[in-house]
């Protein structure tokens, strides 16, 4: 005769813990992974958690969360953040005549030769060859991605050396929008610091777009210098050199890839 299941007895304890824990979530502390990438000490990182500004895959976290950090996604405020180990963040000063790319079938010298080998990294979007100024490079697909999608709207700054003294007019049409082949482009901020000097803000990522709205204005193009992507600046870095991002400016990066309303 069958005993009844509530006559059965209950697993050993350390039975019980072995299956709470095989169903459980493996992985790295998430406050461990979040202070191993800059936000802070543990203790601080535990009141991030507590306070539930920190989810995983969207749900809010809880302490003594582990995650998966090569699959799992983790974010703070909403932010999504690099967790993997081994993510990198260059910042190049891109001189003119490297081209950016990971190889170029024309010889031409490439942005990663000026970069160390290991670990491999990428650009984030492009500069042409005879573009100057800031590029990242990164092997963080994920914030890679976010930056380079226009729905995220990320500003990259110029500084345009161009012919002639622009006008009012012409200033106008930046700002508000100019025709190219490929359609009206967005609205922009645009400057004349100085006589034949532009500064110009977009947000938008299309081919030469700086070259083609000066030109399309009467005004070509004689040197180009980005100045600025999102948060990052850096005047005293020179052409050809390189830096790794800090923790804070890999935060400010992030939080400027988030998806605009």
């Amino acid at each position: 005769m069958p005993v009844p299941d509530r006559w059965q007895p209950e697993p050993p304890l350390w039975e019980q813990l072995a299956a709470k824990s095989k169903a459980m979530p493996q992985g790295d502390r998430l406050q461990k992974v979040l202070a191993a990438r800059g936000w802070g000490s543990r203790r601080l990182c535990e009141e991030l958690i507590a306070h539930g500004r920190v989810t995983v895959n969207g749900e809010v976290a809880v302490l003594g969360r582990r995650v998966d950090v090569e699959h799992e996604l983790v974010a703070v405020d909403g932010v999504p953040i690099g967790v993997k180990p081994g993510l990198v963040y260059l910042l190049l000063n891109k001189p003119a005549g490297v081209v950016s790319t990971a190889s170029d079938p024309e010889g031409r010298p490439t942005v990663v030769q000026l970069v160390p080998g290991e670990p491999r990294v990428y650009p984030v979007g492009r500069l042409d060859a005879a573009t100057e100024g800031l590029l990242l490079l990164t092997n963080d697909g994920e914030l890679a991605n976010r930056l380079a999608h226009p729905s995220h709207g990320v500003e990259k700054e110029y500084l345009a050396d161009v012919e002639g003294v622009v006008g009012p007019g012409e200033l106008r049409r930046l700002r508000e929008g100019v025709e190219l082949d490929d359609g009206m482009t967005a609205p922009a901020k645009a400057s004349q610091p100085s006589p034949g000097v532009l500064r110009i803000t977009v947000h938008e990522g299309r081919n030469r777009q700086i070259r083609r709205m000066c030109e399309a204005v009467g005004h070509p193009v004689q040197r180009l210098v980005r100045v600025r992507i999102g948060p990052l600046r850096d005047a005293q870095l020179a052409p050809g050199q390189w830096r790794a991002l800090t923790d804070a400016e890999v935060r400010a990066l992030a939080e400027a890839a988030v998806e605009r309303a």
